[in-house]
Order: structure tokens, then sequence, then C-alpha cells
């Protein structure tokens, strides 16, 4: 583990990066579930596909207007989240 720093502001630095480190991991992994709740339904053939794919298409947007992903990445993953129940 680092050394904690001396400095005020890095002291509040570093519970702020823990604050946030928190909520984009929180954030990635709601979009990864999304994601893999979608492609189970796909598989299945069940019929809520297209709710499931709205919800993952949201959870990909929201976690790439945060930064955690990169905007291409997103097009990508809903690019082909859209050729699977087109399938």
């Amino acid at each position: 583990m680092n050394p904690l720093p001396n400095i005020a502001s890095q002291i509040k630095r570093v519970r702020t990066n823990k604050k946030s480190t928190l909520a984009n991991n929180s954030q990635t992994s709601a979009m990864r579930t999304a994601i893999k709740k979608f492609e189970a339904a796909v598989a299945e053939g069940a019929e809520n596909a297209e709710e499931l794919l709205r919800a993952a298409h949201k959870a990909i947007d929201g976690a790439a207007s945060k930064g955690l992903i990169h905007k291409n990445k997103a097009s990508r993953d809903k690019s082909r989240l859209a050729a699977k129940l087109s399938k």
C-alpha cells in the first residue's frame, strides 16, 4: 500500500479517489451485468430480450458518458448486441 501523504489536499484527494473508484467499479459492474443478462436471454430465446437490450444500451451509454469506457467501444458494444438480437 502507498504511504499516506502529509499534504492536506493530497489526504483529501486519497479519500475522494477511493469514493470515485467505488462508484466507477459499481457502474462498470452494472454495465457488464446488463450485457450478460441480455446475452443469456438471447441464448434462451426469451421474449424480454428487446427490453434487456434497451437496459444494456442505457448502461453502456452511462459508462461512456462518465468516461469509464471509450465512446467507440460503447458504439461497438451496442452494435454487436443489436446484431445478436437480429440473428
